[in-house]
Protein backbone atom coordinates (compact mmCIF):
# COMPACT_ATOMS: atom_id res chain seq x y z
CA UNK A 1 0.00 0.00 0.00
CA UNK A 2 1.71 3.61 -0.78
CA UNK A 3 0.03 6.81 1.20
CA UNK A 4 1.34 10.14 0.01
CA UNK A 5 1.46 13.28 2.42
CA UNK A 6 2.67 16.99 1.51
CA UNK A 7 3.63 18.93 4.76
CA UNK A 8 5.59 16.19 6.16
CA UNK A 9 8.10 17.51 7.42
CA UNK A 10 6.78 18.97 10.31
CA UNK A 11 3.39 19.06 12.80
CA UNK A 12 0.02 16.86 11.69
CA UNK A 13 2.13 15.74 8.32
CA UNK A 14 5.04 14.74 10.29
CA UNK A 15 2.39 12.82 13.00
CA UNK A 16 0.96 10.82 9.93
CA UNK A 17 3.91 10.05 8.96
CA UNK A 18 5.36 8.60 12.47
CA UNK A 19 1.69 6.47 12.91
CA UNK A 20 1.31 5.00 9.28
CA UNK A 21 5.15 3.94 9.56
CA UNK A 22 5.42 -0.43 9.60
CA UNK A 23 7.09 -2.33 8.05
CA UNK A 24 7.14 -3.05 3.96
CA UNK A 25 4.38 0.20 4.23
CA UNK A 26 5.64 2.51 1.10
CA UNK A 27 5.52 6.22 2.05
CA UNK A 28 5.77 9.23 -0.40
CA UNK A 29 6.55 12.17 1.86
CA UNK A 30 6.80 15.94 0.35
CA UNK A 31 8.00 19.64 2.08
CA UNK A 32 9.15 22.29 1.18
CA UNK A 33 12.13 22.18 3.99
CA UNK A 34 14.55 19.33 3.45
CA UNK A 35 15.98 19.65 6.90
CA UNK A 36 12.81 18.66 8.61
CA UNK A 37 11.63 16.72 5.75
CA UNK A 38 15.05 14.13 6.28
CA UNK A 39 14.32 13.83 9.91
CA UNK A 40 11.12 12.61 8.81
CA UNK A 41 12.71 9.94 7.05
CA UNK A 42 14.87 8.87 9.07
CA UNK A 43 12.43 8.66 11.78
CA UNK A 44 9.87 6.32 9.67
CA UNK A 45 12.77 4.34 7.98
CA UNK A 46 13.88 3.34 11.55
CA UNK A 47 10.05 2.12 12.09
CA UNK A 48 10.41 0.11 8.77
CA UNK A 49 8.61 1.83 6.27
CA UNK A 50 9.96 2.27 2.93
CA UNK A 51 10.31 6.11 2.18
CA UNK A 52 10.39 8.05 -0.48
CA UNK A 53 11.02 11.60 -0.09
CA UNK A 54 10.66 14.94 -2.65
CA UNK A 55 11.46 18.23 -1.50
CA UNK A 56 9.06 19.92 -3.06
CA UNK A 57 6.82 23.36 -3.10
CA UNK A 58 3.29 22.55 -3.57
CA UNK A 59 2.24 25.36 -5.64
CA UNK A 60 4.59 23.97 -8.77
CA UNK A 61 1.75 22.83 -10.25
CA UNK A 62 3.28 20.94 -12.81
CA UNK A 63 6.27 19.26 -10.37
CA UNK A 64 3.23 18.13 -8.51
CA UNK A 65 1.65 16.50 -10.94
CA UNK A 66 5.15 14.77 -11.81
CA UNK A 67 5.60 13.51 -8.24
CA UNK A 68 1.70 12.20 -7.71
CA UNK A 69 1.87 10.49 -11.27
CA UNK A 70 5.92 8.46 -9.84
CA UNK A 71 4.46 7.53 -6.31
CA UNK A 72 1.23 6.08 -8.22
CA UNK A 73 3.38 3.26 -9.62
CA UNK A 74 1.92 0.76 -7.11
CA UNK A 75 -2.03 1.24 -6.03
CA UNK A 76 -2.22 5.17 -4.42
CA UNK A 77 -4.04 3.69 -1.05
CA UNK A 78 -4.71 7.43 0.85
CA UNK A 79 -3.42 11.05 0.51
CA UNK A 80 -3.05 13.38 2.91
CA UNK A 81 -2.52 17.03 2.23
CA UNK A 82 -0.87 18.92 5.04
CA UNK A 83 1.09 21.21 3.51
CA UNK A 84 0.11 25.00 4.99
CA UNK A 85 0.40 28.61 6.01
CA UNK A 86 -0.92 30.85 8.65
CA UNK A 87 -0.31 34.16 9.58
CA UNK A 88 -1.91 37.43 10.86
CA UNK A 89 -1.31 41.06 10.67
CA UNK A 90 1.85 42.48 10.54
CA UNK A 91 2.92 44.60 13.77
CA UNK A 92 1.46 48.10 13.68
CA UNK A 93 4.81 50.40 14.17
CA UNK A 94 2.57 52.99 15.74
CA UNK A 95 -0.02 53.30 12.31
CA UNK A 96 -3.79 53.59 13.44
CA UNK A 97 -5.14 50.67 11.44
CA UNK A 98 -2.95 47.56 9.54
CA UNK A 99 -4.11 45.03 7.23
CA UNK A 100 -2.58 41.96 6.04
CA UNK A 101 0.84 42.20 4.02
CA UNK A 102 -0.62 41.71 0.39
CA UNK A 103 2.27 39.14 -0.39
CA UNK A 104 1.85 37.17 3.08
CA UNK A 105 -1.87 37.08 1.50
CA UNK A 106 -0.95 35.69 -1.67
CA UNK A 107 1.51 33.09 -0.24
CA UNK A 108 -1.40 31.74 2.03
CA UNK A 109 -3.83 31.28 -0.81
CA UNK A 110 -1.55 29.85 -3.15
CA UNK A 111 -0.54 27.37 -0.59
CA UNK A 112 -3.35 26.15 1.10
CA UNK A 113 -5.32 26.35 -1.70
CA UNK A 114 -4.02 26.39 -5.10
CA UNK A 115 -1.27 23.80 -3.52
CA UNK A 116 -4.33 21.67 -1.86
CA UNK A 117 -5.85 21.57 -5.59
CA UNK A 118 -2.50 21.02 -7.02
CA UNK A 119 -2.36 17.78 -4.96
CA UNK A 120 -6.65 17.05 -5.03
CA UNK A 121 -6.70 17.01 -8.75
CA UNK A 122 -3.39 14.41 -9.79
CA UNK A 123 -4.31 12.05 -6.70
CA UNK A 124 -7.95 11.58 -8.12
CA UNK A 125 -6.74 11.19 -11.59
CA UNK A 126 -4.17 8.67 -10.49
CA UNK A 127 -7.22 6.99 -7.87
CA UNK A 128 -9.68 6.98 -10.88
CA UNK A 129 -7.91 4.75 -12.98
CA UNK A 130 -7.12 2.20 -10.41
CA UNK A 131 -9.54 -0.75 -9.89
CA UNK A 132 -12.26 -0.95 -6.69
CA UNK A 133 -10.78 -2.97 -3.92
CA UNK A 134 -13.28 -5.74 -3.14
CA UNK A 135 -15.39 -3.22 -0.92
CA UNK A 136 -15.44 -0.68 -3.75
CA UNK A 137 -12.71 1.86 -2.60
CA UNK A 138 -10.32 2.84 -5.19
CA UNK A 139 -8.63 5.74 -2.60
CA UNK A 140 -8.85 8.12 0.39
CA UNK A 141 -8.08 11.73 0.32
CA UNK A 142 -7.51 13.71 3.18
CA UNK A 143 -7.30 17.67 2.91
CA UNK A 144 -6.28 19.77 6.16
CA UNK A 145 -8.65 22.87 6.91
CA UNK A 146 -9.73 24.10 9.76
CA UNK A 147 -12.15 25.42 12.57
CA UNK A 148 -11.17 29.18 11.05
CA UNK A 149 -12.79 28.10 8.39
CA UNK A 150 -15.84 28.63 10.03
CA UNK A 151 -15.42 32.66 10.74
CA UNK A 152 -14.43 35.60 9.08
CA UNK A 153 -11.43 36.04 11.28
CA UNK A 154 -10.38 39.77 11.55
CA UNK A 155 -7.09 38.50 12.56
CA UNK A 156 -6.34 36.11 10.02
CA UNK A 157 -8.36 36.94 6.97
CA UNK A 158 -6.33 34.98 4.30
CA UNK A 159 -6.14 32.07 6.48
CA UNK A 160 -9.94 31.86 7.15
CA UNK A 161 -11.01 32.51 3.50
CA UNK A 162 -8.41 29.83 2.22
CA UNK A 163 -9.59 27.16 4.38
CA UNK A 164 -13.06 27.74 3.77
CA UNK A 165 -12.64 27.82 0.46
CA UNK A 166 -10.66 24.33 0.20
CA UNK A 167 -13.29 22.99 3.14
CA UNK A 168 -16.27 23.79 1.01
CA UNK A 169 -14.57 22.32 -1.95
CA UNK A 170 -13.86 19.18 -0.57
CA UNK A 171 -17.10 18.40 0.85
CA UNK A 172 -18.72 19.65 -1.65
CA UNK A 173 -17.02 17.21 -4.52
CA UNK A 174 -17.14 14.05 -2.12
CA UNK A 175 -20.80 12.70 -2.98
CA UNK A 176 -19.71 12.72 -6.78
CA UNK A 177 -16.49 11.27 -5.81
CA UNK A 178 -17.61 8.50 -3.49
CA UNK A 179 -19.70 7.36 -6.56
CA UNK A 180 -16.48 6.34 -8.11
CA UNK A 181 -14.68 4.97 -5.34
CA UNK A 182 -12.60 7.43 -3.84
CA UNK A 183 -12.89 8.91 -0.21
CA UNK A 184 -12.66 12.57 0.11
CA UNK A 185 -12.47 14.27 3.81
CA UNK A 186 -11.79 17.70 5.08
CA UNK A 187 -10.32 17.92 8.57
CA UNK A 188 -11.54 21.02 10.23
CA UNK A 189 -9.69 21.03 13.64
CA UNK A 190 -8.80 23.71 16.16
CA UNK A 191 -5.64 24.04 17.82
CA UNK A 192 -2.83 21.26 17.49
CA UNK A 193 0.30 21.41 19.39
CA UNK A 194 2.29 21.85 16.50
CA UNK A 195 5.36 24.18 15.46
CA UNK A 196 2.90 26.12 13.44
CA UNK A 197 1.10 27.37 17.01
CA UNK A 198 4.40 27.29 18.80
CA UNK A 199 5.08 30.93 18.40
CA UNK A 200 1.51 32.08 19.69
CA UNK A 201 1.36 34.34 22.63
CA UNK A 202 -2.20 34.03 23.39
CA UNK A 203 -4.76 31.50 24.99
CA UNK A 204 -5.64 28.54 22.39
CA UNK A 205 -8.91 27.25 23.81
CA UNK A 206 -8.94 23.14 23.04
CA UNK A 207 -4.84 23.10 22.31
CA UNK A 208 -5.11 19.45 21.52
CA UNK A 209 -2.00 16.86 21.14
CA UNK A 210 -0.38 16.30 17.51
CA UNK A 211 -0.77 12.09 18.41
CA UNK A 212 -4.63 13.09 19.07
CA UNK A 213 -5.27 15.25 16.40
CA UNK A 214 -4.09 12.02 14.31
CA UNK A 215 -6.01 9.58 16.41
CA UNK A 216 -9.18 11.47 14.97
CA UNK A 217 -7.73 12.15 11.58
CA UNK A 218 -7.22 8.58 10.96
CA UNK A 219 -10.38 7.38 12.88
CA UNK A 220 -12.39 9.38 10.17
CA UNK A 221 -10.32 9.02 7.20
CA UNK A 222 -10.93 5.15 8.03
CA UNK A 223 -14.83 5.91 8.10
CA UNK A 224 -14.99 8.04 5.24
CA UNK A 225 -16.10 11.12 7.08
CA UNK A 226 -16.85 13.84 5.27
CA UNK A 227 -15.09 16.47 7.85
CA UNK A 228 -13.64 15.60 10.99
CA UNK A 229 -14.30 18.85 13.25
CA UNK A 230 -12.64 18.73 17.14
CA UNK A 231 -12.98 19.67 19.53
CA UNK A 232 -16.71 20.16 18.81
CA UNK A 233 -17.45 22.40 21.09
CA UNK A 234 -14.98 25.06 19.54
CA UNK A 235 -16.42 23.85 15.70
CA UNK A 236 -19.57 24.34 16.84
CA UNK A 237 -19.14 27.96 18.62
CA UNK A 238 -17.43 29.20 15.73
CA UNK A 239 -20.31 28.33 13.65
CA UNK A 240 -22.88 30.21 15.41
CA UNK A 241 -20.71 32.86 16.32
CA UNK A 242 -20.76 33.19 12.21
CA UNK A 243 -24.57 33.43 12.16
CA UNK A 244 -24.06 36.98 14.22
CA UNK A 245 -23.81 40.24 12.04
CA UNK A 246 -20.69 40.60 10.93
CA UNK A 247 -20.22 44.16 13.22
CA UNK A 248 -21.76 42.23 16.47
CA UNK A 249 -19.45 39.70 15.77
CA UNK A 250 -16.59 42.09 15.16
CA UNK A 251 -16.96 43.27 19.14
CA UNK A 252 -16.05 40.14 20.51
CA UNK A 253 -13.34 39.05 17.47
CA UNK A 254 -11.86 42.50 17.57
CA UNK A 255 -10.73 42.21 20.97
CA UNK A 256 -9.14 39.40 20.74
CA UNK A 257 -4.83 38.95 21.25
CA UNK A 258 -5.13 36.79 18.20
CA UNK A 259 -6.64 39.78 16.28
CA UNK A 260 -3.58 42.14 17.03
CA UNK A 261 -1.22 43.89 14.85
CA UNK A 262 1.58 41.19 15.39
CA UNK A 263 -0.86 39.05 17.61
CA UNK A 264 -0.13 35.90 15.11
CA UNK A 265 3.41 35.27 14.36
CA UNK A 266 3.51 34.05 10.46
CA UNK A 267 4.14 30.35 9.68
Amino acid sequence: MTILITGAGSGIGQGLAHRLSRPYQTLFLGDLHSDSLNLTQAQCSSLGAVVHTRCIDVRDRAEMAEWISESARSRLEMVFVCAGLTGGLPPSHGHPSVMEREEHARAIFETNLTGALNTLFPAIEQMRQQKPDKNGHRGRICVMSSVASFVSYPGTPSYSASKAAIDRFVVASAPSLEKQGISLTSVCCGFVKTPMVRANRFPMPGLVSTEEAVRRILRGTLRGQRRIMFPFWLGLGARLTDLLPPRLAERYYCRQPSAQPGGMPDY
